[in-house]
């Protein structure tokens, strides 16, 4: 190969590796303490959250509307979306309800449930610039007979204080509190 061709290539070759796009920035959503709540059952369930498939990405998706989504390109989740809520909601109603062992079905610890917690999570984003919106089903099955299990869809909305990632991140945060609320009433804690 003449001395000039190799120099090109290296050169185009040292310019692609400089052209490196900047690490991404992860986020978690954290649990947000509620109020205590008592006479839940005593060893809950959570099944993994499903979420739309249109959420499932590492990309942060701020905003679906008109056939559009509005992806936060190197805002990532530090964790698959699924995975990060259902550990979030194990977390927030164990706190909420101390009386109860709140274990994440699945995972290593195994028991003998007396309230099984399933959610599907069918939106996560902004509304509007200063709204975010959690749409979520939510079922609830007991093992003892006299206890009617639950179904039913709750709609969350909690306010953004600015446009950027750390906010919005923020908001679903206190969302997934709120979702906590929700299970743990339901529970009859």
């Amino acid at each position: 190969m003449p001395v000039a061709r190799r120099a090109a290539v290296l050169l185009g070759v040292a310019g692609l590796a400089a052209c490196r796009s900047p690490e991404p920035t992860l986020y978690t959503i954290l649990a947000v303490p509620g109020s205590v709540r008592r006479g839940a059952p005593r060893n809950i369930a959570v099944r993994e959250v499903s979420i739309a498939r249109y959420l499932d990405r590492l990309q942060i998706v701020r905003s679906a509307g008109e056939g559009r989504l509005d992806v936060a390109g190197n805002d990532w989740w530090a964790e698959s979306l699924g995975a990060m809520l259902t550990r979030v909601t194990v977390e927030n109603l164990a706190q909420r309800l101390p009386d109860s062992s709140v274990i994440a079905s699945g995972g290593a610890i195994t028991t003998q449930p007396d309230a099984v917690v399933e959610v599907n999570l069918q939106r996560l984003g902004l509304s509007s610039t200063t709204t975010l919106v959690m749409a979520a089903q939510l079922a609830i099955s007991f093992r003892e007979p006299r206890r009617r299990a639950v179904a039913r869809t709750e709609s969350i909305t909690v306010p953004v204080s600015d446009p950027r990632t750390p906010a919005f991140v923020a908001a679903a945060s206190t969302a997934s509190a709120q979702l906590a609320d929700a299970i743990a009433a339901a529970l009859g804690g």
